[in-house]
């Protein structure tokens, strides 16, 4: 046998057995290495991942309790996008003006993702934006418009000029067609100038928000209502509103994580929920934050590379009611994977 082994006629295969171990050797180091969507794990495995990065804000990388812009004014539920052409992220939110009592629709840009520059004003009586970069160039914005019935926006931008300087290539106002009152707090999960995808909530017989989804090809609209995603919250315990929402694609696996409100009319019962539609299960997060605050809302969520690093970044909006230690308001927070 050792004659064999050693002899010159296998010494290709002994060389193909070396090649095929440092093959194996490379693969299982990239492996090792792989970010967070490289190598798809079970849903359960994969919602626990996500659940353990995003409920401790004190092991944050980087956070920002009441986030306001440069000219000192309260960010509301903010959503954030990457932009390549000027090698910053820009925020989409809203402010409330006490002169004329109403939501002004805001983009402003950031290198850091805790401090906020102004740009421009999209438009009034116009809250809950949420932005996406198009498949195919440019950017679109979705929001809930006023007055009565509420309704939603989508708009797009042919460019990042155009974005901050307001210049609206396309616009779309959504006709309401759930069994509602309105509908608003629109998600786009995908955009393009063909086709804009987006999850919202609707007003359920002017009483509860409850879960939808729709898509437009600019010019027509189709929704369906959302009721695995309603009854994995009703079931476990959710009996006021549920809203706003925001999806991830992690580990293979699209989750979602969404507001409940436990207690009808109590601000202070607010909930995160994580939820995944492979199992129509959910779960209720347990924001930790610095000074212990309870009540959560509007949520976004997306992985992003920052100072050269994948992080997982989450906004949240903290109610008064239920805030602690000043922690009111928007709340942005990262951690590096």
């Amino acid at each position: 046998m050792i004659g064999v082994e050693h002899g010159p006629s296998n010494r290709p295969n002994a060389s193909r057995r070396a090649l095929a171990s440092l093959l194996s050797a490379s693969i299982l180091l990239a492996a090792c290495h792989a970010g967070p969507t490289a190598s798809p794990v079970r849903i359960e495995a994969a919602r626990a991942e996500l659940r353990d990065l995003i409920s401790d804000v004190t092991a944050a990388t980087a956070y920002r309790y009441r986030a306001k812009d440069d000219l000192g004014r309260d960010m509301g539920p903010l959503e954030v996008v990457w932009i390549p052409e000027a090698s910053a992220f820009a925020g989409v939110y809203h402010t409330w003006s006490d002169t004329d009592e109403m939501f002004h629709l805001q983009v402003a840009t950031s290198t850091n993702l805790l401090d906020w520059t102004w740009q421009v004003e999209l438009a009034s009586q116009a809250s809950q934006p949420s932005i996406e970069a198009a498949s195919d160039g440019g950017y679109v914005v979705a929001w809930e418009q006023e007055p009565d019935p509420i309704h939603m926006v989508i708009a797009s931008f042919a460019s990042w000029e155009d974005l901050r300087g307001g210049k609206v290539a396309r616009r779309f106002d959504v006709p309401v067609t759930m069994p509602a009152c309105g509908e608003g707090t629109p998600s786009i999960e995908a955009a393009s100038a063909k086709r804009v995808d987006l999850s919202f909530h609707y007003h359920a017989g002017c009483e509860r928000d409850l879960q939808a989804r729709g898509s437009t090809d600019w010019k027509t609209w189709h929704a369906t209502m959302r009721k695995d995603l309603d009854h994995a919250l009703i079931d476990l315990g959710v009996l006021g509103h549920i809203g706003d929402r925001d999806s991830i694609m992690f580990r293979g696996h699209d989750l979602t994580l969404v507001e409940g409100q436990r207690v009808v009319d109590d601000w202070s019962s607010w909930r995160m929920f994580l939820y995944d539609a492979e199992t129509s299960a959910a779960e209720e997060l347990h924001v930790k934050t610095q000074a212990g605050s309870v009540s959560f809302a509007n949520p976004t969520i997306d992985q992003i590379k920052i100072n050269g690093r994948d992080a997982i970044l989450v906004t949240l909006f903290i109610f008064s009611e239920g805030s602690h230690g000043g922690e009111d308001g928007e709340l942005i927070y990262y951690r590096y994977l």
